[in-house]
């Protein structure tokens, strides 16, 4: 097959977040399908790690800046990555954390949080998301067709404790998947879905000092919690994530619409007793 050949048939993607952990290797386990990807991520220095990874392994990927929070950024990193990839196949929305300030405690009451660190939490984790979809979404229209995965979160489907703005951020994100894969059926085209991964507790350097105590390597009183609230009885691993974001971005998921599917070791289904 020629090369131009090639660049017609293999599938481009978008991952943003994809700096970090999960999305890193959510980049890596599209690029080993075929997919040139994407890597969209705040720091660019992360992006190119990642990107850095996935060409090791013989994968074809390009990083890319973004801050998903604004929406010139957004519209900027898109018109790059078309000048590199030249369509996209598929996005998938990673990118979003929580905050202290935003997360109560015995040193911060409900009444004390400050409204406009609650809107940056939410901008991260749900408008971020909407705007995004905006942007690659209207080139999937275009076309006719496309798949859309975002990651979102079980706090979005039972709140955890105190983590107040990252909950609704991420049960806003969840109803606005069901949501737009209505309207993208109903008003652009039946061949376009979107679809939410909600992990649960996946240890990442980013909470591993939460869950870990750093001398001892024994789970904090924290992680011992979070453990007894799962039947599979440990956390997550971000290839775990990554195989369910690859499957539903996927023709083998074309029926798959408007789903939100947990990958959290049963911590739904448990009510604890």
């Amino acid at each position: 097959m020629a090369k131009g050949d090639e660049n017609q048939t293999q599938k481009r993607a978008v991952v943003t977040g994809g700096g970090g952990a999960i999305l890193g290797a959510t980049a890596t386990r599209l690029a080993a399908d075929g997919f040139r990807v994407a890597v969209w991520d705040l720091s660019i220095e992360k992006a190119r790690h990642t990107v850095d990874g996935i060409r090791q392994g013989g994968g074809d990927a390009v990083a890319v800046q973004c801050d998903v929070t604004s929406h010139d950024s957004v519209t900027a990193a898109l018109n790059d990555t078309l000048a590199q990839l030249d369509t996209v196949d598929l996005l998938v929305n990673g990118a979003g954390g929580s905050h202290a300030r935003t997360t109560t405690s015995p040193d911060l009451s409900f009444f004390h949080l400050n409204p406009d660190d609650i809107r940056k939490v939410m901008d991260l984790n749900y408008l971020s998301i909407v705007m995004c979809c905006q942007a690659v979404g209207r080139v999937m229209a275009e076309r006719g067709t496309g798949a859309i995965v975002n990651i979102t979160s079980v706090a979005g489907i039972q709140p955890l404790t105190r983590a107040l703005a990252y909950c609704n951020g991420k049960a806003a994100a969840n109803s606005f998947t069901q949501w737009l894969a209505v309207h993208m059926n109903q008003v652009y085209s039946k061949q376009i879905r979107v679809n939410a991964v909600a992990p649960g507790f996946v240890l990442t350097e980013q909470n591993r000092f939460l869950l870990i105590d750093a001398e001892t390597g024994a789970l904090t009183e924290r992680g011992e919690q979070v453990l007894q609230a799962v039947p599979a009885g440990r956390y997550g691993t971000p290839e775990e994530v990554a195989e369910l974001v690859a499957f539903l971005g996927s023709e083998r998921a074309a029926f798959i619409n408007g789903a939100v599917v947990p990958v959290d070791g049963g911590f739904l289904a448990y009510a604890g007793v």
